[in-house]
């Protein structure tokens, strides 16, 4: 992957991991579009860093990512690189409150592993006309060593890297490179 001169989307881009893959794409000369579910918080980082765009989205909603694609197609037709990063992590204490546990448990693989996975969908067609194109998918350690309070977010870390590797596979021919991001422990300072 080439680091400048790409158009790029980084979900979950308005804080934490997301945000830092943002600015530094953007100080390296790159157009970023960041996505997130709040327009004050996307506000905030665009205020920061004049030049970079930012849309609404929510991958949690799936018919909200097919027309998040398509606005995103139209408005950023070099779009080149796709950053999936969004995700929530909770805490689960799973022998206590099991409907809380559950309701915790779907909305984390609802985010964290479907919406990646239809945000990929989406805009795979698009990906596959560049001559140039990667998908970024952010994983984590936790996938390998679980955190034993965060136990479905683990899993869908775990199920994103499976996932990274059989698109990684099936796009071998293609002009689209696909890598995983495995960042260490990293605090939002920001929240």
């Amino acid at each position: 992957m080439k680091l400048s001169n790409n158009t790029i989307l980084s979900s979950g881009g308005a804080s934490g991991i997301g945000r830092g893959i943002a600015e530094a794409f953007h100080a390296l000369g790159n157009q970023v579009v960041i996505a997130g579910r709040t327009q004050k918080s996307l506000d905030e980082v665009t205020r920061a860093n004049p030049g970079i765009k930012s849309l609404t989205l929510d991958v949690a909603d799936d018919r909200a990512v097919s027309a998040f694609a398509s606005r995103l197609i139209a408005e950023f037709s070099s779009l080149n690189v796709l950053v999936n990063n969004a995700g929530i992590m909770r805490n689960e204490n799973l022998l206590e409150n099991a409907e809380q546990q559950l309701a915790d448990a779907e909305a984390t693989v609802t985010t964290n592993l479907l919406g990646p996975i239809r945000l990929t969908a989406a805009l795979l067609p698009h990906l596959r006309k560049q001559p140039e194109a990667t998908v970024i998918n952010i994983t984590s350690g936790l996938a390998y060593v679980p955190l034993a309070m965060t136990p479905t977010y683990c899993a869908t870390k775990a199920a994103m890297h499976s996932y990274t590797e059989s698109l990684r596979y099936q796009l071998k021919n293609s002009s689209i490179e696909v890598k995983e991001l495995i960042p260490p422990y990293v605090h939002d300072i920001n929240g």
